[in-house]
């Protein structure tokens, strides 16, 4: 029973990051990760699937090994990040939500901006 409900949360994660790769104000990664402590909990088959299969696994098996971002992708998560909010910002015409979203937009980057990146040199 218990790897039956981690596999539906797994795969509920699954899909709910990959919608959050669309959605600006829905998260991937931490969908992503929990996808893949669900797996390695339940479905061996699965977390192979994830990480070696996946659109993510390459991202899942760097974050594994170096607990840090690859080179060259957080300038990507923070151009997107900012790009999907600005259409979001252009969009919304309720000033309140403007500034809710000028907030969680401030925390992501605080956030993105915080996370390590592991270089070509460390990675040796």
């Amino acid at each position: 029973m218990k790897r039956t409900i981690l596999n539906i949360i797994g795969w509920l994660a699954v899909a709910l990051g990959t919608l959050g790769v669309f959605l600006p104000l829905l998260p991937t990664t931490p969908f992503i990760l929990l996808a893949a402590w669900c797996f390695a909990q339940s479905s061996p088959r699965f977390h192979e699937w994830l990480l070696y299969r996946s659109w993510f696994g390459g991202y899942l098996r760097h974050w594994q090994q170096y607990k840090a971002m690859p080179p060259g992708a957080k300038p990507r998560a923070i151009v997107i990040t900012i790009a999907t909010f600005a259409i979001s910002l252009w969009l919304v015409k309720i000033v309140w939500v403007r500034f809710l979203l000028l907030a969680i937009l401030t925390c992501l980057l605080i956030f993105l901006w915080r996370i390590p990146v592991v270089d070509a040199k460390q990675q040796k």
